[in-house]
């Protein structure tokens, strides 16, 4: 069964810090296991009230993987970046 993380991106308030985060977060994810399935700025709303920059779907074999990764002391190194460059929020999908 696969297992997907979202996190959707509202605000980004420091570009160079995000980029210096998603260079360092890849290498993360993919120790774990997870597979960027989508990464996208071009996002046209339909309906209801989105404000997003961008949204990212990543595939994991579990949520174990995904809660692994994300409380790795490799990952915890980076968070702040995150955290301090931009406004978001992420949830886990399960098939």
């Amino acid at each position: 069964m696969s297992v997907y993380f979202l996190a959707e991106i509202t605000e980004i308030t420091d570009e160079k810090m995000y980029q210096e985060y998603i260079k360092k977060a890849k290498p993360i994810v993919g120790k774990f296991g997870g597979k960027y399935v989508l990464k996208s700025d071009k996002l046209i709303p339909v309906t209801g009230d989105w404000d997003l920059e961008k949204i990212i779907l990543i595939n994991f074999e579990s949520k174990e993987k995904i809660q692994e990764c994300f409380q790795s002391k490799e990952y915890k190194a980076i968070k702040h970046l995150r955290i301090d460059s931009t406004e978001s929020r992420a949830l886990i999908v399960e098939e």
